[in-house]
């Protein structure tokens, strides 16, 4: 059947809700809205629906309840903290902790990159625009967690994506090439020991550790070093080889000094390789490779197929990587439910579809904060977390139904699983920490990406009397140009007073430096042309005085 949900003039598609039951329905209901957006959700077409109506005016929202999906496979549902930017504060970081195992999730893979506190020779690899976070605040954390009932997977690059270490001067003859910072040469003993000192830090400040991550994705431009040339002249070598043998190498290296860790790796870098090279590699029996695809529109079929490649070589313990904010786009500060929400529902489809021989160990629901360590910031938490929410419960009950989505909104006290959506409130945000960042940040990005302040040195006003020609020259009419600073001069207030109000809640839940990358990034390529004009009203003004 088809109703209503809280949004207005949207339709929430229950479970056994034929094609022609939509056409019937919205072509009632299309009579009487006034929006103008369609979303086509996978599953159910939506064709059918415009054919028989003569408007498009309606929001269709398709939960892929008629999918039929079993609930995520016994396992775990990890919750992935990327902290290689925007850190959180301690006192907000249990808060986004506790909200993670109401919400469902059972364990975290942490990703701590230079806000782990290294010691010795490793110190120069923490954090110098905020302060890395302390050993009693690592295993505060911790102990935080498991009071929740969440496991701690920390996360350690060993591979590729090694940015924040090779940056350094004295490791970047640790590179792989001079120009590549993210990828560690294969090549080298000192490279290896490196690593270990590194996992032996991390590892003694996880009392207890079940599971270690071990990284090993995107490993860029290997095989272009000197050494790796050399090592590839030899006959019947492949970059497969050298990448498997450095896994195979680091791998065993843990399971010799810690033999009852389990070993996860991304598994990228290992889709093209056949079963019979996987075999030879000797990573049988070391690690669990970690499948991951973030995008909407998961090739379920193909990634099956490649789940029982891994399966048919030995590696039948694997996981699965989905994604509910930071890949969408490099710079995305707001995120979008739906689209995270479909790659889940494209998970499940794949968890019923593998054989059983197919040991999935769990998911992680990845949350990226930088694409790279050298990045811009993602979407900040605060306005990710009505997507999590709505993907946790997407795994738990098999479909994002409209109990589902009852349960999120309940849950986080908001009218909405958009962001975008949810509006101003007074109340506290004991539901939903960071719910005032979270609007504020929605505010701000809708101000910043509206035409009329984006495209403002662009509008008829500005190129037909105030025109870098005129502004050269000095040749402007002076009524015009006053109203052109007037305008520009309330955007530039209205864009100052959020920005306050943001940075004011900002700086609560995460370091300075991040409000003011944040602004920096997002807000001074806004205001800048704004700001230009300013001065340059003020310069033709004098000039044209009398």
């Amino acid at each position: 059947m088809l109703k209503r949900p809280v949004q207005k003039n949207w339709i929430v598609l229950e479970r056994n809700t034929t094609h022609d039951q939509l056409a019937s329905n919205t072509a009632h209901i299309c009579k009487n809205t006034r929006e103008t957006k369609l979303i086509d959700y996978r599953g159910v077409s939506a064709e059918k629906c415009l054919k028989t109506t003569t408007t498009s005016s309606l929001h269709v929202l398709c939960y892929p309840g008629g999918m039929n999906n079993p609930p995520w496979p016994k396992g775990k549902k990890l919750v992935h903290l990327d902290l290689k930017g925007a850190p959180p504060r301690v006192g907000y970081l249990h808060k986004l902790i506790e909200l993670f195992s109401q919400l469902g999730a059972d364990g975290l893979l942490v990703e701590y990159e230079d806000m782990f506190p290294y010691e010795g020779d490793l110190k120069l690899l923490q954090a110098t625009q905020h302060p890395a976070y302390s050993r009693e605040e690592v295993l505060s954390m911790q102990e935080f967690a498991k009071s929740k009932g969440l496991e701690v997977i920390p996360l350690v690059q060993t591979f590729g994506h090694m940015e924040f270490v090779l940056k350094h001067g004295s490791l970047s003859s640790l590179r792989e090439t001079a120009s590549c910072i993210g990828t560690l040469t294969p090549h080298r003993e000192e490279g290896l020991q490196l690593l270990m000192e590194m996992m032996k830090q991390v590892v003694e400040l996880h009392p207890g550790v079940k599971t270690l991550h071990i990284g090993a994705d995107e490993v860029y431009l290997l095989g272009e070093g000197e050494e790796s040339k050399l090592w590839l002249s030899s006959p019947e070598r492949t970059v497969e080889q050298l990448f498997l043998s450095h896994v195979t190498k680091v791998a065993g290296a843990v399971k010799a000094k810690w033999p009852n860790i389990s070993i996860i790796m991304w598994d990228d870098m290992m889709r093209e390789m056949s079963p019979e090279t996987l075999k030879a590699s000797g990573l049988v029996g070391l690690v669990q490779p970690m499948l991951w695809d973030y995008t909407p529109n998961l090739d379920v079929e193909k990634t099956v197929s490649l789940l029982e490649k891994y399966c048919s070589a030995g590696l039948s313990d694997v996981w699965a990587a989905s994604s509910f904010k930071g890949s969408t786009c490099v710079h995305t500060c707001v995120p979008s439910t739906q689209r995270h929400l479909e790659n889940h529902e494209r998970w499940l489809q794949v968890a019923a579809s593998v054989s059983a021989a197919v040991h999935l160990q769990g998911i992680a629901l990845t949350g990226w904060q930088r694409y790279d360590h050298l990045s811009v910031l993602c979407e900040l938490m605060p306005t990710a977390l009505p997507s999590l929410a709505a993907c946790l419960q997407t795994l738990i009950l098999g479909q994002f139904s409209a109990e589902a989505q009852r349960h999120v909104t309940e849950r986080l006290g908001i009218p909405s699983v958009e962001v975008e959506d949810i509006g101003r409130t007074s109340a506290d945000d004991s539901l939903f920490p960071g719910r005032r960042l979270a609007e504020l940040t929605v505010e701000l990005n809708a101000l910043l990406n509206s035409d009329d302040i984006r495209f403002f040195d662009n509008n008829m006003y500005v190129r037909g009397w105030f025109s870098p020609f005129h502004r050269q020259r000095k040749m402007v009419t002076s009524l015009i140009t006053r109203q052109i600073h007037s305008q520009a001069s309330t955007y530039l207030a209205t864009i100052q007073e959020k920005v306050e109000a943001l940075k004011e809640e900002m700086v609560r839940l995460y370091p300075d430096s991040t409000a003011e990358e944040w602004i920096e990034e997002h807000v001074s390529p806004v205001v800048a042309p704004l700001q230009r004009i300013m001065e340059d009203f003020s310069a033709c003004v004098t000039e044209t005085q009398p």
